[in-house]
């Protein structure tokens, strides 16, 4: 056969090969579809549901009142401020590590080791622990055993911080790594040291990045309860934190306290918390946009 001759056999098969490839992506895509409207009709049920019990019992007494056996004169003031408390502790303690951190496996480790990589693909690893195994760490060594201090304020900020350092970490290596060389470039021409230049040209080219990440890691931190749990925080606390050693209790562990009662009123009390921690989910979440609107570059 000539070079020039078609192929009769090849000419007949491509149709039907494409057709039975647009076939398949069509089903492909109506799999997708399908499976994003039952989560998204699940999603909105479950809102309704929070919204429809919720907003009677929604209102300043929610964040007013302590939490209280009689439902009616029953709030989350305890739970408002320890939540507070421990994302504070969460902060200071996770941010400063995990952006310095990152800041050094990007622009001072060296990538072509073998404890480079190993390191990185660790904190990769941590990333997707669930969070309960945390709050059996902090249960062994540090509420109890080798530190022991007990289901105050402080080990839960530790334990929430190792929860969400490994997000930080990551999301502050790729806000570095969207940084050009060519900014780096111009910095050592200049003169500046690798040090400087992280600290002066490169960190603060990646400020939004950094913000986004962070706040939404601590979006994460502030919904968790089961780590909580595992280290003994109250369901029950009368009184506000006044400091890191003291008693506390957060939104999430005060939900589950309400929801396990049998009345109804504290079903709604429940319901109009999980409103609340949206709320406050929502706001951070929109601080986190506007950070990252406000203060991006373009390379």
């Amino acid at each position: 056969m000539s070079l020039l001759e078609p192929d009769l056999d090849s000419v007949v098969r491509l149709p039907r090969q494409s057709a039975r490839r647009r076939v398949s992506d069509r089903a492909f895509l109506i799999v997708l579809i399908i499976s994003f409207g039952l989560a998204l009709a699940g999603l909105v049920a479950l809102l309704w549901y929070v919204f429809d019990t919720g907003l009677p019992a929604f209102g300043p007494r929610l964040w007013r009142r302590f939490p209280s056996l009689n439902p009616a004169i029953s709030g989350a003031r305890s739970a408002v401020f320890g939540t507070l408390w421990v994302l504070a502790v969460t902060a200071v303690l996770a941010v400063p590590i995990g952006i310095g951190a990152a800041v050094y496996l990007e622009e001072f480790a060296p990538a072509d080791k073998w404890y480079t990589r190993w390191i990185a693909l660790n904190i990769q690893n941590l990333a997707g622990v669930p969070s309960i195994v945390y709050g059996i760490l902090g249960l062994a060594f540090i509420a109890r055993g080798p530190i022991d201090l007990g289901p105050v304020v402080l080990t839960g900020g530790i334990i929430l911080a190792l929860l969400v350092l490994p997000i930080v970490i990551i999301a502050s290596r790729e806000a570095i790594r969207a940084v050009p060389e060519s900014l780096r470039h111009g910095s050592f021409a200049l003169g500046a040291t690798r040090l400087q230049t992280a600290r002066r040209q490169v960190l603060p080219a990646a400020v939004p990045g950094i913000a986004t990440g962070v706040i939404l890691a601590l979006s994460r931190a502030i919904g968790e309860a089961a780590p909580l749990i595992m280290i003994g925080a109250f369901t029950y606390v009368p009184f506000n934190p006044t400091g890191l050693d003291s008693k506390f209790t957060v939104l999430p562990i005060q939900i589950f306290d309400w929801i396990g009662r049998p009345q109804e009123g504290f079903t709604q009390l429940a319901a109009a918390a999980c409103i609340l921690l949206l709320v406050i989910l929502l706001v951070m979440n929109a601080i986190a946009i506007w950070l990252r609107n406000r203060y991006e570059q373009r390379w």
